[in-house]
């Protein structure tokens, strides 16, 4: 791996340090994550598979306030990285994912550290805000966040420094039984955090999306810019249907033309 790539990859990690906590960007996300550090190291393609793997296992994981979910930030980017040196390409993601699922536990005691560091820093604020220094709270919010950052960029340069046939030999000599046994209790993982959205987000008004999502995802000639579109004009076709009434000429929308097409785009 190039200088390069190194710092980038560096970069990569401390993005996704701060979005684990900040939850506004999403570079903390695995299929973010990975697939930048495969397009930073020359591997997209085993960094997409790895990302969406581990983004099925953490479909359901979401910070509530103070309650922090397992750190997808540092799963994602030691995973990417051990698979990249480990140079088995695609072929090497069971391994990575069994290797993700410790590390998202291992990455919330590393919050846990960088947070109860920043007690004093919250400190540091209050005293800059009694003395009306709006410049002195804002740069110490700043540090307090880079603080995540590093939490995640420091464990990724370490991981660079290992040279990639030690790392090759350590995921060689993994048993079979415990890459298959991963690979299986992530699938169930993921079976988990799928049933959880739905059970948030299941309504009487949802479901028929949720049918003609899974009946539509079947065709594999269709593009996700398609699958988008299909989305929007359904979307679209709903909102003006509830709006109208359920599209009765003489009720709730008041301005029908006998055009449905019309009607919808008018109104958008």
């Amino acid at each position: 791996m190039s200088f390069i790539s190194m710092v980038l990859v560096v970069i990569v990690a401390f993005l996704a340090g701060m979005g684990g906590i900040l939850d506004e960007f999403q570079f903390h996300q695995p299929l973010v994550a990975c697939t930048l550090i495969g397009l930073v190291t020359g591997n997209l393609e085993a960094g997409i598979i790895l990302g969406g793997s581990l983004q099925m296992i953490a479909l359901g994981w979401a910070n509530i306030g103070a309650a922090v979910a397992p750190d997808a930030a540092l799963a994602s980017v030691a995973s990417a990285i051990i698979l990249v040196l480990g140079g088995q390409g695609t072929s090497g993601v069971p391994s990575a994912i069994a290797i993700a699922v410790p590390l998202a536990v291992a990455g919330l005691v590393l919050t846990m550290v960088v947070r109860t560091l920043a007690v004093p820093i919250v400190h540091f604020m209050d005293s800059a805000a009694e003395k009306g220094n709006i410049r002195g709270v804002e740069m110490w919010h700043m540090v307090a966040v880079a603080m995540q950052g590093v939490r995640i960029a420091i464990p990724a340069a370490a991981l660079l420094v290992i040279p990639a046939n030690v790392v090759q030999g350590a995921l060689e000599s993994m048993p079979v039984w415990l890459t298959d046994g991963m690979a299986i209790g992530g699938g169930m993982v993921v079976a988990v955090g799928y049933a959880m959205v739905i059970n948030m987000m299941a309504t009487r008004e949802v479901w028929p999306f949720f049918a003609i999502g899974f009946a539509v995802a079947a065709i594999s000639e269709l593009t996700l810019i398609a699958l988008g579109v299909i989305a929007v004009a359904l979307a679209l076709i709903y909102l003006h249907l509830s709006k109208t009434g359920g599209g009765s000429s003489n009720g709730g929308g008041g301005g029908n033309t006998g055009d449905p097409l019309g009607d919808i785009l008018n109104d958008y």
